[in-house]
């Protein structure tokens, strides 16, 4: 039987480039209640984030934070039926525009004791337009010089 964690993918992703995959990667950390984590945890295989800025809010400069709870099974794959908003963005097409490109994302697998196993992944995902002022908490992107 698979063993499914919680983990919380820090890893912002933005699509306008204000990290990278590999930052990404590097804010992945493992959160659970009962203290188990696994002992490889999943990696983004994506080189760049498959997440769209809806066009008629980017012309907007409309921003915003959705955290989405994704199911990645023991071979990497996101099961699109079981990804959920967590936390809206307070706009829906954004937040549309994040479950859409979840299914587009690809992970090596967790492991636990050498062996693939699922995890649930919280991922927060970031829509920052390049001209616009940070939002509050912002501090952890990097500044454009």
């Amino acid at each position: 039987m698979i063993r499914s964690v919680a983990l919380v993918l820090t890893a912002m992703l933005a699509l306008t480039a204000c990290i990278d995959r590999h930052m990404a990667q590097q804010a992945l950390e493992a959160i659970q209640a009962n203290g188990r984590h696994p002992e490889v945890r999943p990696v983004i295989l994506n080189s760049t984030p498959p997440f769209h800025y809806p066009p008629t809010l980017f012309s907007r400069r409309v921003q915003g934070n959705v955290t989405l709870r994704l199911y990645v099974d023991s071979t990497g794959a996101v099961w699109p039926e079981s990804t959920t908003v967590t936390q809206s963005s307070g706009y829906p097409a954004l937040d549309s525009a994040a479950v859409a490109g979840s299914r587009r994302l690809r992970f090596s697998p967790a492991k636990q004791r050498g062996h693939p196993v699922a995890v649930m992944v919280l991922l927060p995902i970031l829509y920052r337009h390049p001209g616009s002022r940070p939002l509050p908490g912002d501090s952890l992107l990097p500044r454009k010089r």
